[in-house]
């Protein structure tokens, strides 16, 4: 019998959970593979947006995953553990309550701050590189404003309203962007003058965001100070203190807030932890990201040193997610006795937001900035959020970077996250229904239900007229009998569309009774269901189906819009209020998430 293998994978950011995922899909049907994920969070936290929790833009849920939800119906043995030691020679991890032992080990366990020994910038400066970094640098700003306003001392006063933020980065720049537009809404929320409060970007490099295009590099500097922040380039800082910063040309930015994002280095406890290094704490990798000194031992992500043509490989999460990929499938062969694949970084662009509303970006080669730049940054994020979590973690994402998003500070403004009380449908919902029920009800008293009684025009072919044809015939038979016939309304159309000619000839004509029935018993329960307020969203579709089924066939004017575009109103949660939506939603919402089926696939919202 073969021997059990197992495979650990210490650290949940975006290579330890890109790792699992690729492993759990080559061994979902191997009982003889055992992985365990172990993170001393239940969360992975998004870094790249750590930005908009610290600017106050969003709520901290909008960057944690859900471990235990992301990994529930999987392979994957998800576990909240933090490891104190590792001991590669009897292979085993430790924390204070467990061991764990491995035959094969992912180490994954991030990244942080570099501070490059610059004297007090750790003791006085605030980093952003987890969630409880972002919310203390919330608070800080939170915290300043507050005391500001009360304060009558000019040069304090100056002090708590200037905010520097240390690095031209990637996550300095976005952070500056958060600042700037969140700086409006506090000014205003706290009365202070705006122009009290002065944003710095300092940067030790002669250009901002050096990673990017030179174009793209002024276009962001041009935005910036168009905004109002003041960029120092060539502008090392060489020491912090309490009262703020001190430049190596002497200059003095007194303070009470540094934001320090010049750098990051690879996680202590890996380095410490005894293989080979190099550099910046990153152990170094082979051709497979095996360490150098245990082939069983895979260091992904910001954990790995490997250079590429002479440089080191950058820490970004394109990266991260492709070394994840990489040593799962190089442990995946090496089980299976298959050769092993070398590491072959493959990034396609890097995008920077600075704020809601601007983004400079670098994708395939091609330069793009402003509302197509940002457009772009949501579409990769949502593609990432797919792949770890399906649909469940994009509708979160839409909630929070769009359909609840504060102050207006989304990416199309205020316009989608506006909401509207759903007791103002309610009668709207009645009237709908009501319509609908006596529209329903009276074909059933014309003898609609008869299979004896076909009522439905036939549309073209040589069996039928027309429905305009038959709408004229009506017409002259009542002039015929000397009545007067009110003009009833003109159809939208004036014959059938093609497509749907083909539908009745090839369905409806050889069965019209079913289709007639079917017709009527739709009409009747949508009508219930909108006045019952159940499966509301459901019974508008239909409502709108119907609607398009008429105009499309010819048979319906104008008139007939306005159901169209009420139903579109009720989709939005109109049952919620005196209605049996209220009741029934959510208790479907819970027996649907139980499903072994919803959890594999992630198809239920949370």
């Amino acid at each position: 019998m073969p021997e059990l293998k197992r495979i650990v994978i210490l650290g949940a950011g975006y290579a330890g959970i890109e790792a699992a995922k690729v492993l759990n899909k080559q061994f979902k049907k191997d009982n003889k593979v055992e992985i365990t994920l172990i993170n001393d969070n239940p969360f992975q936290t998004l870094l790249t947006e750590l930005h908009e929790i610290a600017g106050y833009r969003t709520e901290k849920e909008s960057v944690m995953v859900d471990l235990y939800k992301v990994f529930k119906a999987t392979k994957v043995n998800f576990v909240r553990d933090k490891i104190e030691s590792i001991d590669y020679e009897a292979k085993t991890l430790t924390s204070s309550k467990e061991t764990y032992s491995y035959d094969y080990l992912v180490l994954g366990c991030g990244a942080e701050p570099a501070y490059f020994g610059i004297e007090g910038v750790k003791e006085y400066g605030f980093t952003i590189w987890s969630l409880k970094d972002a919310l203390k640098i919330r608070e800080q700003i939170l915290k300043s404003f507050d005391m500001a306003r009360d304060e009558k001392d000019l040069t304090k006063r100056k002090e708590l309203l200037t905010f520097v933020v240390a690095g031209a980065g990637f996550t300095g720049i976005e952070t500056v962007g958060e600042l700037f537009e969140w700086k409006d809404v506090l000014c205003d929320e706290y009365g202070i003058d705006p122009k009290e409060v002065t944003i710095y970007n300092v940067e030790a490099m002669p250009t901002i965001l050096p990673i990017l295009r030179p174009s793209l590099q002024t276009k962001a500097a041009n935005f910036l100070t168009k905004k109002g922040v003041k960029l120092l380039t060539n502008s090392p800082i060489i020491k912090a203190t309490p009262d703020g910063i001190v430049l190596k040309d002497g200059q003095e930015i007194r303070t009470k807030t540094l934001i320090w994002t010049c750098g990051v280095q690879g996680n202590s406890f890996t380095a410490s932890s005894g293989l080979t290094q190099g550099k910046r704490n990153r152990v170094q990798v082979n051709d497979y990201l095996q360490s150098m000194d245990k082939e069983e031992v895979y260091l992904v992500g910001d954990n790995a040193y490997y250079e590429i043509d002479g440089k080191p490989i950058p820490q970004i999460v394109e990266t991260a997610i492709q070394t994840g990929e990489c040593a799962a499938q190089n442990i995946a062969a090496d089980i299976s006795k298959s050769e092993k694949k070398k590491f072959k970084l493959n990034t396609h662009g890097f995008m920077v937001s600075i704020g809601s509303h601007y983004c400079v970006a670098e994708l395939m080669g091609t330069p793009l900035s402003g509302f197509f730049a940002m457009a772009a940054k949501h579409l990769v994020n949502m593609h990432y959020l797919w792949g770890v979590g399906g649909l469940r973690l994009i509708w979160n994402y839409l909630l929070h970077e769009f359909f609840h998003m504060r102050n207006n500070r989304a990416f199309v403004g205020g316009h989608l996250a506006h909401r509207t009380h759903t007791s103002w449908l309610v009668l709207l919902r009645l009237y709908v229904g009501v319509m609908w029920f006596l529209e329903g009800w009276k074909k059933v008293q014309e003898g609609w239900l008869n299979p004896a009684n076909i009522k439905i025009v036939q549309v073209a072919g040589t069996s039928g007229a027309s429905a305009a044809e038959a709408v004229t015939s009506a017409s002259q038979a009542a002039e015929a009998g000397g009545e007067v016939a009110a003009a009833g309304p003109v159809p939208i159309l004036a014959e059938p569309l093609g497509i749907y000619q083909w539908f009745q000839d090839t369905f409806i004509m050889a069965n019209p009774f079913l289709f007639q029935a079917v017709v009527v018993l739709m009409e009747v329960g949508i009508g219930l269901a909108l006045m019952a307020g159940l499966f509301t969203f459901l019974a508008s579709a239909g409502s709108i189906f119907l609607c398009l089924n008429f105009i499309v066939s010819g048979m319906a004017g104008y008139d007939i819009l306005w159901y169209v575009f009420a139903s579109i109103a009720l989709m939005g949660g109109a049952g919620g209020a005196f209605g049996l939506d209220y009741y029934v939603q959510p208790w479907i919402k819970k027996a649907w998430k139980k499903t072994k089926f919803a959890q594999t696939s992630y198809l239920y919202f949370d």
